[in-house]
């Protein structure tokens, strides 16, 4: 991804010959320090932002490409408001209902679904707010607020949920309950895209690992494979530094 350079610079290069492929019941962490790319990355993935080069494909179809017709491109990019999902770092920001049951129906309702209102009540149920269904969000925990943002994708029908930075700003309690949910999420087979610098906290819920730095992918693979190959001058911390191994690197208790 290449943006235009300021007066009298260079272009800027933010993402350079990224390519990874995304299956379906993974839960795939990208991780990387602050400006590694983790957020643009997450954009094009998600479809927001069309990438100045290479091609963007979803389930083998160009999500991004002029040639097509227009009405196809439509298509495709409600295919993938169906189906994937993205929980922004601030879930507050993308909290738009007066009440819980208000902010899970808009998605769906958007959509033009016949049955946004079961399926509203069924992804705030799921999400353990359905006795706040008529609670404003803003009487709702750090942790609350996040599950409600998950509920308004999951009310859309979105099998792919896309975290950018999900305990950012949240208590111990907090991110307890951001860990339940992406642990329940992943045993019903959603496939989950994790983008965080805190591995400490999620790392044992995770089947693959990528480390983004200077808008490159480092390494990719297993976790603990990734760890072993792990270079200090990536900006990211091997959690096995305080747990005795992967599976520990959880603030979930058992």
């Amino acid at each position: 991804m290449i943006f235009p350079p300021a007066a009298g610079g260079q272009p800027i290069t933010a993402l350079d010959n990224v390519s990874i492929d995304i299956y379906e019941g993974q839960c795939l962490m990208i991780a990387g320090s602050n400006g590694s790319g983790k957020t643009l990355l997450m954009k094009i993935i998600a479809g927001l932002l069309p990438p100045s080069g290479g091609e963007l494909l979803f389930r083998g179809i160009p999500l991004f490409e002029a040639a097509r017709p227009g009405a196809a491109r439509r298509e495709t990019e409600r295919r993938i408001r169906r189906e994937l999902g993205l929980v922004f770092q601030d879930a507050e920001a993308q909290i738009v209902g007066e009440t819980v049951e208000e902010d899970a129906v808009f998605g769906p309702e958007n959509l033009g679904l016949s049955s946004a209102g079961e399926a509203a009540a069924a992804a705030i149920t799921a999400m353990g707010l359905i006795e706040k269904r008529y609670y404003s969000p803003r009487q709702l925990s750090g942790g609350e607020k996040r599950r409600l943002a998950i509920a308004g994708v999951l009310a859309m029908g979105c099998n792919t949920l896309i975290m950018d930075e999900p305990f950012a700003n949240l208590d111990w309690p907090g991110v307890v309950q951001t860990l339940k949910t992406i642990r329940d999420l992943k045993n019903s087979g959603k496939t989950l895209i994790i983008l965080t610098h805190e591995l400490e906290k999620a790392l044992a819920l995770a089947d693959r690992l990528i480390i983004l730095h200077k808008g490159s992918i480092c390494t990719d693979g297993p976790p603990v494979e990734v760890l072993d190959r792990l270079d200090s001058a990536w900006g990211v911390r091997d959690p096995r530094r305080n747990y005795a191994a992967v599976e520990d690197c959880s603030w979930l208790e058992n």
